[in-house]
């Protein structure tokens, strides 16, 4: 098997153990903006054009050349502090070439500006705003990473909670859905994870909860369940603290009877599929792919994008 060790500039959690309760939020950020400095970029046939549905800001993303025929609403991770849809276009280019799709990026609100729930109503928002223009719920899979792995999951218990009609599938990378820190992985991990460490996720959470509870499953979604949830997929990588998170998602999952594929990677790390080139990274975007072409509905959207467009 390729490693990742290989690959990976420096080992990037030795630097969060100084990270503290006075941690300024620029130091914090500039912590994440380092790990999205290694996502790469895009390739030419990639276009991307700001837009804003209602009151939340984000982009669309297409890939030249290919149809509008399923929708992916993606939301990036950063600890829900740092982090764009700019600084993940490469995580979603590779995901919306692999499931032949279109995608709309949230530019949600970051704490501590905007602390929780702040995100996560402008993720509802996004959602609700593309239902109301047209766009199909069964062709639409909503997607994200870390922070907005566990955001995705806290948001389909919000709109499933509200009587909205649900998404037709769920993916996430190596979601963050559990702001206690209490996963087994924390500690067990702690020594093996290259990218992530449990001083970063702390500071991070206590600048989003802004004393709230985190145990709260619109915060952390393991405290809920997943009841009439749409299909599930998780990926995570073996060597990562979060791997324990992708877990109980998938427990939680299959305790509700909801469809649910969790793969957690041998030897892996936190989004692998973007931070290494080995061969599982390119297998995950490619599982991924299949799972949103098999349960998002193919749907004309062209008219719906030209109908934004001239708005």
């Amino acid at each position: 098997m390729e490693k990742w060790q290989t690959y990976l500039p420096g080992r990037v959690a030795r630097h969060f153990q100084h990270l503290g309760y006075a941690t300024p939020i620029a130091e914090l950020r500039a912590r994440y903006d380092a790990m999205f400095s290694g996502f790469g970029t895009t390739g030419p046939d990639v276009l991307v054009e700001p837009t804003q549905l209602g009151s939340v800001k984000g982009e669309w993303m297409t890939i030249e050349g290919s149809a509008p025929q399923r929708l992916i609403l993606y939301l990036h991770g950063g600890g829900f502090v740092a982090g764009s849809p700019e600084s993940h276009r490469p995580v979603v280019a590779r995901l919306c070439g692999a499931g032949n799709s279109v995608a709309f990026s949230v530019a949600y609100r970051l704490a501590p500006e905007f602390p929780f729930p702040a995100g996560l109503r402008d993720s509802v928002d996004a959602y609700r705003n593309l239902t109301a223009r047209g766009f199909p719920p069964q062709s639409i899979i909503v997607a994200g990473d870390g922070a907005g792995g566990g955001l995705a999951f806290a948001m389909l218990m919000a709109i499933r909670n509200a009587g909205l009609p649900m998404p037709a599938g769920i993916v996430a990378l190596s979601p963050w859905a559990d702001l206690t820190l209490c996963g087994w992985s924390m500690m067990r991990n702690a020594a093996t994870d290259s990218v992530l460490a449990w001083e970063l996720l702390f500071v991070s959470a206590r600048q989003y909860l802004r004393g709230g509870s985190a145990a709260d499953p619109y915060a952390s979604p393991v405290y809920g369940n997943l009841r009439d949830f749409p299909p599930v997929m998780v990926h995570a990588g073996s060597r990562e603290i979060l791997r324990d998170d992708a877990s109980r998602l998938g427990e939680l999952a299959a305790a509700a009877n909801v469809p649910v594929s969790v793969e957690v990677y041998e030897g892996m790390q936190h989004l692998f599929q973007v931070l290494s080139p080995v061969q599982d990274g390119r297998v995950s975007i490619n599982r991924f792919g299949q799972f949103i072409r098999a349960r998002a509905a193919e749907t004309d959207l062209s008219f719906l994008f030209a109908k934004i467009a001239a708005r």
